[in-house]
């Protein structure tokens, strides 16, 4: 009993000991709040944690316009290519996404037309052939028939028969190179060579170089309507951003004007456009009117209905600006905290004009050269 009296007494003691250990190490943790200051102990381990930044003056866009946008294949490079004849569909030679060259086969077809248009060809070389000989015998005929007149063996009648002959030939003729010509574009439409075997094969080019966007056909179908494109080729080397710009903004837009584009799937990326068309008409549903800017693609990086913004500005003025991660938002109220002295931070409400991708220009709440926290804040805040 006696030895568990003082094991009891020994454990107090060390209890006690510890207790008073721990007293000045919360001392220095505890932080003093005044306001809208929060001090912390110079010998804080806290404030290893927490950064700060100096606001510096820069130039910024005084004004800013900053729109939704789409990205759009550019309407006069795509190509919509539909049969030139019924038929059937022998092989397709393209895949969706595949990147084609000006005139290389997409497609093949078997299709009558094709023996028909060859025999239409062929036929009007027959007929040039059969004219030319044709005029050639109206010529000397109207020669003799002129020279037996001369020597009184022949009636004027006959010379105006011979005459009329050789004129009726040489039409002829005529219109025999003009049904050739036809059939020969026909032949080119279809692209078919003059000198080849009939038969009912064809082979449809593309007629530009870009990607298939879009394929509907499939081999072994028949298809009798040529008016219905069975492939889509898009030339992706350039494209457009369009956006729907209220009628209170569109004066901030010129043709011509320097756009900022950035892209959801490429975030932190900022790419240089130009404005290069404005709508003539304004929607009436939305009070919007449509503008495009153009944006080189050589990498073909942008895709057509890729989600974007524009950035138009207008004017320069001098700001403070300062990291977008040293703003705290909060219940509609934006603040940054900023560092008085070691250890002193005070949260100061802030009013922002410019805003862009890293950094925001403050109209009011700090000055160029007060240290914000961009690092830490939150800690701060939870004080």
């Amino acid at each position: 009993m006696k030895l568990s009296l003082i094991s009891l007494f020994a454990l107090c003691l060390l209890a006690s000991g510890c207790s008073k250990k721990q007293d000045p190490a919360n001392a220095a943790e505890k932080a003093v709040v005044s306001g809208s200051h929060i001090k912390l102990p110079v010998d804080s381990p806290q404030l290893a944690r927490i950064q700060t930044q100096a606001a510096s003056v820069e130039q910024v866009p005084q004004q800013e316009l900053v729109l939704p946008a789409k990205i759009e294949a550019d309407p006069t490079k795509v190509s919509h290519i539909a049969l030139p004849v019924s038929g059937r569909i022998r092989q397709v030679l393209v895949a969706l996404g595949d990147n084609v060259r000006q005139g290389q086969p997409v497609l093949t077809v078997d299709s009558p037309d094709a023996a028909t248009a060859m025999s239409a060809y062929r036929q009007a070389q027959s007929n040039i052939a059969v004219s030319k000989a044709l005029l050639a015998k109206a010529d000397a005929d109207l020669t003799r028939a002129k020279d037996l007149f001369a020597h009184g063996a022949a009636a004027e009648k006959d010379v105006f028969a011979a005459d009329a002959v050789r004129v009726q030939s040489e039409q002829a003729l005529v219109q025999a190179e003009a049904s050739f010509e036809e059939a020969g574009k026909r032949l080119s439409v279809l692209g078919i060579q003059p000198g080849s075997v009939i038969n009912q094969y064809i082979t449809i080019r593309s007629s530009v170089t870009g990607k298939v966007t879009e394929i509907n056909a499939v081999g072994g179908e028949l298809r009798n309507d040529t008016s219905t494109p069975f492939l889509t080729v898009a030339d992706l080397s350039t494209v457009w951003v369009s956006a729907d710009v209220p009628e209170d903004q569109v004066r901030f837009v010129r043709v011509g004007s320097p756009v900022s584009i950035t892209i959801n799937s490429f975030p932190g990326e900022v790419f240089a456009a130009k404005v290069m068309r404005i709508g003539d008409t304004e929607d009436p549903q939305t009070r919007t009117i449509k503008v495009r800017a153009f944006l080189p693609n050589p990498q073909g990086r942008f895709r057509p209905d890729m989600f974007a913004s524009i950035r138009a500005q207008q004017g320069a003025v001098e700001l403070p600006t300062i990291p977008r991660s040293a703003v705290l938002e909060s219940e509609g109220r934006i603040t940054v905290f900023v560092e008085r002295a070691k250890g002193d931070y005070e949260q100061v409400p802030v009013q922002f004009g410019w805003q862009g991708q890293d950094r925001v220009a403050v109209v009011s709440g700090i000055h160029a050269g007060d240290r914000v926290v961009v690092s830490g804040g939150m800690l701060l805040r939870g004080y």
